[in-house]
């Protein structure tokens, strides 16, 4: 089966730091947000998604100028801290099978985060960015997973896709394939996996290491979420 991993909160844990660096910036223009409920209604989206809500909610527009200093801080704070999520590495020892990054991410934040966590040689060349590939659509938009696809030659109900987010779920589960969610990323919350069920995952977990044991169900079960 072909594997399709999210990366952030699923391969690095990312989406804390993030929201910690959004909560702090935000609350300059006077939109005041904790970094838990950044995660909660944020987490899965694009840059281009979360300005437009703030914006929406602050009545105004954010400049280009305050944008790009909060991607550089955020650039700078995840080279520095960000950390493999526990239990990958182990993980991509065991799979044998083909497997691919689909990402939200651009390309540049991908290579910052996979590199200083020693997971981009694990993957290369086969890192996907929603926005720089296909029809360019971010998720929930299936764009990225019909494109992974496309380029295995794999058919869907041969290809899971690993998932954190609602907005990551909808994606895959819109493209066919078997989504599985993940809550074991450190800005999971109670309640989570509620809702990526709901979303269209089949199972969730919160351990990587039950992976294979769920690969090797789906292989012989064919039930999918409706």
């Amino acid at each position: 089966m072909l594997i399709m991993f999210d990366c952030d909160g699923v391969l690095v844990d990312s989406e804390i730091i993030a929201a910690q660096v959004d909560s702090e910036d935000f609350a300059e223009i006077g939109f005041k947000i904790t970094p838990e409920e950044i995660v909660r209604r944020f987490a899965g989206l694009t840059v281009a998604d979360i300005v437009e809500v703030v914006e929406g909610e602050i009545g105004r527009r954010i400049e280009p100028e305050f944008l790009e200093n909060q991607k550089k801080k955020l650039n700078e704070r995840l080279a520095q801290e960000v950390e493999a999520v526990p239990g990958i590495v182990d993980l991509l020892d065991r799979l044998d099978g083909p497997r691919c990054v689909c990402s939200n991410s651009r390309t540049e934040r991908l290579k910052i985060m996979m590199e200083r966590t020693d997971l981009w040689g694990r993957f290369e060349p086969y890192i996907w960015s929603s926005v720089e590939v296909g029809g360019k659509q971010p998720k929930p938009d299936p764009n990225v997973y019909l494109y992974a696809m496309e380029q295995f030659r794999a058919h869907p109900r041969d290809s899971i896709v690993v998932e954190d987010s609602v907005f990551g779920v909808s994606a895959g589960h819109a493209a066919g394939a078997r989504v599985v969610g993940f809550t074991g990323g450190a800005h999971a919350w109670p309640g989570l996996s509620d809702l990526l069920t709901d979303a269209g995952a089949e199972t969730v977990i919160n351990n990587l290491a039950d992976l294979p044991k769920v690969i090797e169900a789906f292989s012989v079960w064919d039930g999918v979420a409706d």
